[in-house]
């Protein structure tokens, strides 16, 4: 091992970097003891690439491998500026409403004594927020193609997105306690290492997750280089005790339960020992291969995608056992029976809906059954709120396959905005949803 230094903002959380300076443990002292969490090197840069593209192209992998490829998008061509051309920022991040530009600075030389690594830090750090800042005005001048990470296109217009600047540095060896600077953008901006990168994306295992960490982190007082995991979990700890918020349960109807897990969980995504975290990630694979239908476009996909990631990080095991159940349970019925088992989840905001299901079988009526079921909790929600507008509903449902090929299908309905629902349609979907629990008929919510 080598130097241990204590983080000034808090004396619970140490950093002991090893010998070689690639990896360091976190160690935390809690009641019950010293808890370490070894943070590894980052990713190893592709070979036989320049180093500069190399450390572009490893950040990439990062984030496209535990978070999703289609969040992660490059510039499809050269943006027409004036007479001439120029390129956007070299990585985009995009989920939902938020998107980073991601400006990747390597050191391609041996590093030269901490002053002068220093000043080139903070050289280069400047030049990124400034491409960063251009980048997103370009954007909001002129949309352009963008290209994910399964090659397919989606097009961006600027103004539709909350930006954030990330400046990542590859660098094999930062002066201790270098924090870098740079001129006020307009825009959040934040200063990473590759291993910050990495180690956040390990972490949450989310690019909506990771989104919302950093323009939570751009708020608060820079840190060195480097020691971003400590800034993790000092918010992690804060968001442990912090008290649940408010809800009212009523607008997801009768039995609605609030249910709290922290922004920031201490222990890594999945850290439980199964496979149940990576339910939801199957089933965002399941969304993002299947062929688009009728007039549906990638920008439609996108959408589908960034909801089910907004999913919080630590309820994701939980609902991936609850899957798992309903998937073994629902197929345990009788004759022509259809069993079905549900799990909705409202947004503090009262306006993002997320039902995730499974039944017994798949057809057209089943199909037809669930979009039901989807429209009429959206209605029902709406109603109360008063906020159609802005306000969506996304549903999900599983349903098992018993040819070997793989163990489910997968089926999506999102809705938004006011449905205009007839007097006719909210009578038959509600004499079909809303039946008492006495009747006998199959149904269960959890």
């Amino acid at each position: 091992m080598g130097a241990m230094t204590e983080t000034p903002s808090a004396a619970l959380w140490r950093l002991v970097y090893e010998d070689d300076a690639t990896s360091l443990t976190l160690i935390v002292d809690t009641s019950n003891g010293p808890h370490m969490r070894r943070i590894p090197p980052a990713l190893p840069l592709p070979a036989h690439i320049e180093h500069g593209k190399a450390a572009e192209e490893a950040a990439h992998t990062a984030a496209a491998t535990w978070g999703l490829p289609d969040f992660v998008f490059q510039q499809a061509a050269h943006a027409a500026k004036g007479s001439g051309s120029r390129e956007q920022g070299d990585r985009l991040l995009i989920a939902g409403h938020r998107g980073a530009v991601v400006q990747v600075k390597a050191r391609t030389i041996p590093p030269k004594p901490d002053a002068l690594e220093a000043n080139w830090i903070q050289k280069v750090a400047a030049k990124a927020m400034s491409q960063s800042k251009g980048s997103v005005r370009q954007l909001r001048m002129l949309p352009a193609d963008m290209v994910n990470g399964r090659g397919r296109v989606l097009h961006v217009d600027g103004n539709d997105y909350e930006w954030i600047a990330v400046f990542l540095l590859d660098h094999p060896g930062v002066p201790e306690g270098i924090i870098a600077t740079w001129q006020p953008t307009g825009i959040p901006a934040i200063a990473l290492t590759r291993r910050d990168w990495d180690f956040l994306f390990d972490q949450l295992r989310s690019t909506t997750a990771v989104l919302d960490y950093l323009f939570r982190a751009a708020k608060e007082p820079a840190v060195p280089l480097g020691e971003e995991p400590v800034r993790y979990y000092e918010l992690a700890a804060a968001d442990a005790i912090a008290p649940p918020g408010e809800m009212d349960t009523d607008l997801v109807g009768e039995g609605g339960v609030l249910y709290s897990v922290p922004q920031l969980p201490q222990a890594p995504a999945g850290d439980d020992g199964t496979r149940a975290h990576l339910m939801i990630r199957f089933m965002l694979e399941d969304i993002a291969l299947s062929p688009l239908a009728g007039l549906l476009t990638e920008a439609n996909r996108h959408i589908v995608l960034s909801d089910l990631d907004r999913l919080p990080v630590g309820a994701r095991t939980e609902w991936g056992h609850l899957l798992l159940d309903m998937l073994d349970d629902v197929p345990q019925v009788s004759g022509e029976q259809a069993k079905w088992r549900f799990r909705r989840q409202l947004d503090a905001g009262g306006t993002r809906q997320l039902i995730v299901g499974a039944a017994s079988r798949f057809d057209d009526d089943i199909r037809a059954a669930f979009t039901a079921f989807v429209q009429l909790r959206h209605h029902e929600v709406t109603s109360r709120t008063g906020r159609a507008d802005g306000s969506s509903t996304l549903g999900i449902l599983l349903t098992p396959r018993h040819d070997g090929l793989r163990p489910w299908d997968t089926t999506t309905v999102r809705v938004h905005g006011d449905l205009n629902l007839s007097e006719e349609d909210l009578r038959i979907y509600s004499k079909l949803w809303n039946r008492a629990a006495e009747d006998g008929s199959a149904i269960t919510q959890d």
